[in-house]
């Protein structure tokens, strides 16, 4: 029976997918948006939250959400997808200095949203509103994100469709780890349709937090210089939706033209809801005769003489402008679809008109109805009557205002909510490796042999040991998590406890991997003699350093030249020739189990029962107030005992690298860098509000040259990297160009304290 309903599960995916991409073709300019809805999405940062977002309204919704989000998560990217040029355009400028990036929505197949997910590799998903996309969904979880339904509602007009599908949305609508629906009504519904009772939650509806922006001074401007004296706002008007609909933009001009004659001085500025309505509007009412400025055509002197039109052919300008309206009538309600929200104009305290379509939005128009905040006609002559009415009487026009006034201040909130839960759960995920069915098969008997190699490897080397204590740091991942970094502070603490510590390393990339080299703190060496890892500990003066593969034979070495009695071994967890006296892991906070498989299914170096190994456990670049609770209840799994830590990286200063002095790179800047996990340094950037022209990723330990710095350098004069990085340019590099290096510092939290705890590990040895 099981394996019935999965196979018709996976038949009916493909063809919903396929429905919803043919409906979206509609969209006009859709074309135009092909390259990005097939995986094309430039330099999108990862491992932050993607948010879907495909109408104008849901865009709208979706700005004071974001701010709030990075109030509490100031250094988690934030990426929007949209669904048309409208929503596109409009995301653009709302979003802009919010959002980290903001793409065409891809299309609805496993395979185009999985380049997607590979891409942004996020940490939570949040659907805005209506739709369901499986493929999304579905992909989502198998990458391992928070998936989150935001602002949920099912319209009347759906909830039929979607009951006809029950079996199908049941099984759908079990991947979301919350659905946050606007009202009793919505839960019932997703209910209905089988999801899971304990999952759905009635957050409010953001829209009730909505905060428009300042009305357009050129607007403002135009409307002073035509000396109205009443303004009458006819909003996202709409065609028909069914044989027997009226066109809205041609009633509000039956309405306007009969009221030209009793209100000489009217100005209507009439906001058509969909852009390719704006030429159909303009043209109807030059054919009428009736006065008109487009807003893409006004300039600083345009002047109209009343009454006319201002035709607002413009997109997202409309909610600021309902501060001028003495009167507003919302469109897509005379029609059968579903209407727009009343809440923008009521928070200006404006009396609303609108048809009887309120099915989009219920549970407001309810409250409306019940306080006597709107005026409901159904005609082209109750339009006229209605506007007639509120324009004569201005005692009735701030009754009614008023009234909408307070009813927009009665249910806010649900931003908080919703910012609450979405924090719930981006604590308790990380990400995974998603591989398509065909990679999966190739893959999995290759991780076998990795991890079979990997346990023979153990077994052939017998640890030897050496007379002083060993603190080994590393990881059970591959890349980079800031082992070198950490290392650093460790021997930094040593000193404070009054030790002389002495760094082992491999010095992977130098010219001379098999010759044992130990140098004293702060030799005058290159990275081409140490490794840039090893140059790194050279550089901190905290010990001497002893590099090679044989790291027993290097400590060796050390402890015959120097005087040191505590050695930190850099990048050696699965380094078994020598014997360690306390095992440090590091987990990288933005993905701490390497995609959940090991190599190459994953980054996994090992199984993560390699965990029950460690001494300690560092959580590293973790974020302040962050708990991590999904990470830890999962390292919990395969080690109980070891305390656990979290690593902050603090960003100190910036290096010009030509005068070794502090400062601050000017202007828009070409960051580069090669490390084993660069959104490390482009998430430090965004933190310091670097602004960058472009973001050049150069593989881990790469060694540059003059030509790629030339090339750079010809984009912008000022280049920013790594200390790292820096170690690895060319000797005449800093001659040519002015290149920044950005020092770093980690601060350890964890309870007991860091440095105490090592200290008495140290003493029971």
């Amino acid at each position: 029976m099981y394996l019935l309903y999965g196979l018709l599960l996976w038949i009916a995916a493909p063809l919903v997918a396929i429905y919803l991409a043919i409906r979206s073709l509609r969209s006009p300019g859709y074309y135009r948006t092909l390259p990005e809805r097939f995986g094309w999405l430039g330099a999108a940062p990862r491992g932050g939250m993607w948010l879907h977002a495909i109408s104008v309204g849901e865009v709208i919704s979706a700005v004071g959400l974001i701010r709030r989000w990075k109030a509490d998560y100031p250094n988690m990217p934030v990426c929007v997808s949209v669904g048309t040029l409208a929503g596109r355009k409009l995301a653009d400028e709302r979003l802009k200095g919010i959002a980290d990036a903001v793409f065409y929505a891809p299309l609805d197949f496993g395979w185009i949203v999985r380049r997607f997910v590979r891409a942004l590799r996020p940490r939570l998903v949040v659907v805005m509103e209506t739709e369901i996309w499986p493929n999304l969904w579905r992909e989502s979880k198998r990458a391992g994100a928070g998936l989150v339904v935001v602002n949920g509602r099912i319209s009347d007009k759906a909830f039929p469709k979607y009951r006809r599908l029950r079996p199908f949305f049941r099984a759908v609508l079990r991947r979301p780890d919350r659905l946050l629906v606007q009202t009793d009504l919505y839960r019932d519904r997703y209910l209905a349709l089988g999801a899971p009772a304990d999952r759905i939650e009635v957050a409010g509806n953001l829209k009730y937090d909505f905060r428009p922006g300042s009305p357009s001074a050129a607007v403002e401007q135009f409307v002073d210089r035509t000396g109205a004296a009443e303004i009458w706002i006819a909003a996202s008007t709409m065609p028909p939706a069914a044989a027997d609909d009226p066109d809205e933009d041609v009633v509000v001009a039956d309405v306007f033209e009969s009221l030209a004659a009793e209100h000489p001085r009217l100005l209507l500025l009439l906001a058509p809801r969909r852009p390719e309505r704006f030429e159909t509007a303009a043209s109807l009412f030059a054919e009428r005769g009736i006065r008109t400025v487009r807003r893409s055509q006004l300039t600083a002197t345009a002047k109209l003489e009343l009454p006319g039109c201002l035709l607002l052919d413009s997109i997202g300008e409309l909610s600021g402008l309902f501060a001028l309206a003495d009167v507003v009538f919302m469109g897509g309600t005379l029609v059968d679809r579903g209407g727009h929200n009343l809440l923008e104009p009521a928070y200006f305290g404006k009396p609303v008109i609108s048809g009887p379509n309120l099915q989009n939005f219920p549970e407001i128009a309810a409250d409306f109805r019940q306080a006597g905040a709107l005026k409901e006609v159904r005609s082209t002559n109750e339009l006229a009557e209605a506007v007639d009415k509120l324009l004569v009487d201005a005692s009735l026009r701030a009754a009614f205002g008023e009234r909408s006034r307070k009813l927009a201040g009665k249910r806010t909130g649900a931003t908080e909510r919703v910012v609450a839960a979405l924090g719930q759960v981006h604590e308790t995920v990380w990400p995974r490796a998603v591989h398509g069915p065909l990679a999966t098969v190739a893959l999995t008997p290759l991780s076998w042999l990795w991890r079979a190699g990997t346990a023979i490897d153990r077994r052939l080397h017998k640890p030897k040991r050496l007379p002083r204590p060993v603190i080994a740091i590393g990881g059970v991942a591959m890349g980079g998590v800031g082992k070198t970094p950490f290392a650093v502070e460790v021997a930094r603490m040593l000193r404070e406890m009054g030790r002389k510590p002495a760094f082992l390393t491999r010095g992977y990339g130098r010219d001379n991997p098999s010759v044992i080299l130990t140098v004293p703190p702060g030799a005058n060496v290159s990275a081409t003699q140490t490794g840039d890892e090893a140059l790194i500990l050279l550089r901190s003066g905290l010990g001497p350093v002893g590099i090679g593969s044989d790291r027993h034979g290097a400590g060796e070495r050390l402890l015959a030249e120097y005087d040191c009695d505590a050695l930190v071994l850099d990048d050696a967890f699965q380094h078994w020739a020598l014997a360690r006296d306390v095992n440090i892991v590091l987990l990288d906070t933005l993905d701490p189990f390497g995609g959940g498989g090991v190599f190459p299914k994953g980054r996994l170096r090992e199984p993560l029962s390699a965990l029950g190994r460690a001494d300690a456990i560092v959580l590293a670049r973790a974020e302040p107030g962050g708990t991590y609770a999904g990470a830890i209840a999962q390292i919990r799994r395969w080690n109980n005992d070891a305390p656990i830590f979290r690593a902050q990286l603090v960003e100190t200063e910036w290096v010009d690298g030509s005068t070794g002095l502090t400062g601050q790179p000017a202007g828009e800047v070409v960051a580069f860098c090669g490390l084993g996990n660069p959104e490390s340094f482009w998430r430090s950037l965004r933190r310091l509000g670097v602004k960058t022209v472009v973001q050049h990723t150069f593989p881990d330990h790469h060694r540059y040259t003059v030509e790629e710095l030339d090339e750079m350098g010809q984009i912008s004069p000022h280049l920013v990297t790594t200390e790292k990085d820096w170690l690895n340019l060319p000797p005449e590099a800093a001659g040519r160009h002015r290149i920044w290096w950005l020092r770093i510092q980690l601060k350890i939290d964890g309870d007991p304290p860091f440095s105490p705890w090592l200290g008495k590990r140290l003493r029971l040895l």
